[in-house]
């Protein structure tokens, strides 16, 4: 049975894209095909998410037969991983890691939970599906779409509440084993942050990967045709494919979305500081379990 020995676990939204891509890169990383199984969120279960897309828009493993086909290509590669940001939020995800793979050591990526939460619903107004279009109300209708059973992608501000969803780890694993970056820092110098953790994956952190792509970037289409046409399946796209190489083919890709984006118009200072003062405690707490300064976060 071929399971990873490293996950990226979260948080969404905090750079973990760009993180996964730049751990793929590596030639002695065999990295998940796969984006976000989510396996160990939901092994077993039975997918009925009612939020907009939430059926159609992922591809969700709950087999372990069929997430082990996800490592069968495996070679020779010291580090074998995958990333689920679903795996830091939902509680099962810890008991389930332990369970299957109590060695693996987690990678935790985390960002000021105001600037995340908005990030988060901006992403979804980009990809077309967030109704709402104002972001106070959507965080305001957040407990309404809890109940009715609007997956993860929707929990905007419930996310952004490190301590508990960090303490489920530090209790379950050797704290050696967990890696906490700040995306404060990566956002700075990435290639540090990414340098870092493959010493701590034991690979060789020589290795400069490709950081001129940006990934996931956060913004407003300024053409939604086209941003549609970039980012779902089409024959078109599908023609293309056949002739383009798959590096080229995602940095065009990656590139034209980025051109067609405008950039977010800022958060209110008013909302912040209203959520600012929800995370406090949060923020205070998760600052002494991590034994790192974020106390930036708490500024309005």
């Amino acid at each position: 049975m071929t399971m990873p020995n490293f996950l990226v676990i979260g948080a969404a939204k905090a750079g973990t894209t760009a993180l996964c891509q730049y751990l793929a890169e590596h030639p002695q990383i065999y990295f998940s095909p796969q984006k976000e199984p989510r396996f160990f969120a939901l092994e077993g279960e039975t997918i009925t998410f009612q939020g907009p897309g939430d059926l159609t828009r992922f591809r969700y493993v709950t087999d372990v037969e069929k997430y082990e086909q996800l490592f069968k290509n495996v070679t020779n590669e010291i580090a074998l991983g995958e990333g689920s940001t679903w795996y830091l939020y939902l509680p099962k995800a810890a008991e389930r890691i332990k369970h299957y793979i109590p060695d693996v050591k987690i990678i935790i990526m985390l960002r000021d939970p105001v600037e995340r939460a908005y990030s988060n619903f901006s992403g979804l107004q980009r990809e077309g599906v967030e109704p709402i279009k104002d972001f106070e109300v959507a965080i305001r209708e957040e407990s309404a779409r809890i109940r009715n059973n609007w997956s993860p992608t929707w929990h905007y501000k419930q996310k952004g509440f490190y301590y508990p969803q960090l303490k489920r780890y530090f209790d379950l694993f050797d704290h050696n084993q967990i890696k906490v970056s700040l995306y404060d820092d990566f956002k700075v110098n990435s290639r540090m942050v990414v340098q870092d953790i493959y010493r701590f994956l034991g690979v060789d952190d020589t290795f400069n990967p490709d950081s001129s792509q940006k990934h996931n970037v956060s913004g407003i289409p300024k053409n939604q045709l086209l941003h549609q046409f970039l980012k779902q399946s089409n024959p078109l796209r599908g023609f293309l494919h056949s002739l383009v190489p798959a590096k080229l083919r995602q940095q065009v890709k990656n590139n034209l979305i980025n051109f067609n984006l405008d950039k977010l118009p800022p958060l209110s200072s008013e909302v912040r500081r209203q959520l600012i003062e929800e995370y406090r405690e949060d923020i205070l707490k998760t600052q002494d379990l991590i034994n790192r300064d974020i106390s930036q976060w708490l500024k309005t």
